[in-house]
């Protein structure tokens, strides 16, 4: 069998997202993923595949350690000497991808949303001309948005003919399963991810606040890690009654099926899987109209679409949804969980993803 290495930042996001695309490249091939153990690495182990603890500072730009990574990829695709090697997020893209190139190895990459790198001056610019350095001999890059795929080929990092967008890594349907619409005698919104700046935070205390100030009945529920910033903050709306933080969670399932709407106000993503995941649950999302979220809904449809980094706009979104009787409500998410099955199904991804490696 031919061996594929996979090259990603994190364990837990690979099977959290990439578990099913996976088991379909073990059908035919010898898999190793190389990553920081942050979470089911036991599980991948569990599978039946070779696991490879390799540090990968995710957020910092050091040149000293990055070199380090380099220098780490070159060593470990000496020692596996894969057919094929697929990597994830960006430092793996770039110093995965220049490493394969060094050595004369096909490799395939995914761009799983631009975040802050693009957005702040300088950074962006090496960024810019690093990624055109690792994409030189790459075979194909997938993207999660148009949007983004657009970016690369305007900052000439890469040629359309080596571009495939799909709909994010897609939406396990059967896992997600459709769930009987929650009846409660208050509407719960609720807020799943990493509470910080970009993923509109601002904006949301600040709807939360005036929503609660002109007498609307709601609560939201948060669930996630808060940035230290925010804990003031989010103790603050719990002492007033108007938000209840449940922490992180493993299992977001019982909360989608709780909730009555999911609100996303982030300022950027790659696809959103929260969006996917609480659509395919069957609840209405309210979310920015930027890519990587407006994919994921029809605005007035399967829920709303808000101005990006705009409280009043977001304000108007949820106070339209209170407005709501329940039916209209369960019609919008079954909306959602149709839209889901049309376009996100994750088999269907996983086809398309296969196919375009060719094999």
């Amino acid at each position: 069998m031919k061996k594929i290495l996979i090259l990603t930042n994190h364990s837990y996001m690979l099977y959290r997202f990439r578990r099913e695309l996976i088991e379909k490249l073990m059908e035919t091939h010898e898999v190793v993923l190389s990553m920081p153990f942050v979470g089911h690495e036991d599980d991948f182990k569990a599978m039946g595949l070779h696991c490879i603890e390799t540090d990968v500072d995710r957020r910092g730009v050091n040149p000293k350690t990055d070199a380090q990574l380099l220098h780490t990829y070159v060593s470990l695709l000496r020692r596996e000497q894969p057919d094929l090697v697929i990597t994830y997020s960006i430092k793996p893209n770039i110093y995965g991808g220049l490493a394969c190139e060094r050595l004369g190895i096909p490799y395939y990459a995914n761009v799983q949303g631009l975040g802050t790198a693009f957005e702040r001056r300088g950074i962006a610019e090496l960024v810019t001309a690093m990624y055109r350095m690792a994409f030189r001999r790459v075979r194909t890059v997938f993207f999660e948005n148009e949007a983004d795929a657009a970016v690369f080929r305007s900052k000439h990092i890469l040629s359309a003919e080596k571009q495939r967008v799909l709909n994010g890594a897609g939406i396990n349907l059967e896992h997600y399963a459709l769930q009987p619409y929650s009846e409660h005698d208050v509407v719960h919104f609720l807020y799943l991810g990493r509470l910080m700046k970009e993923k509109g935070m601002d904006e949301l205390f600040a709807a939360a606040w005036r929503l609660h100030q002109e007498g609307h009945k709601f609560v939201l529920d948060l669930v996630g890690f808060f940035e230290d910033e925010y804990q003031a903050e989010v103790e603050r709306l719990q002492a007033d009654g108007i938000a209840v933080f449940h922490g992180f969670q493993a299992e977001p399932r019982p909360f989608y099926a709780a909730a009555d709407c999911v609100v996303m106000p982030s300022y950027h993503e790659g696809m959103s899987n929260v969006l996917l995941e609480a659509a395919a649950t069957g609840r209405p999302v309210i979310t920015c109209d930027i890519p990587g979220c407006r994919e994921t809904v029809d605005d007035g449809v399967s829920g709303y679409l808000c101005r990006v980094r705009d409280a009043d706009s977001l304000y108007a979104a949820m106070r339209r949804f209170l407005e709501l009787d329940p039916a209209a409500r369960q019609t919008m998410g079954a909306a959602g969980r149709e839209k889901m099955e049309r376009a996100f199904d994750k088999r269907a991804i996983v086809r398309e993803t296969v196919r375009a490696l060719g094999i």
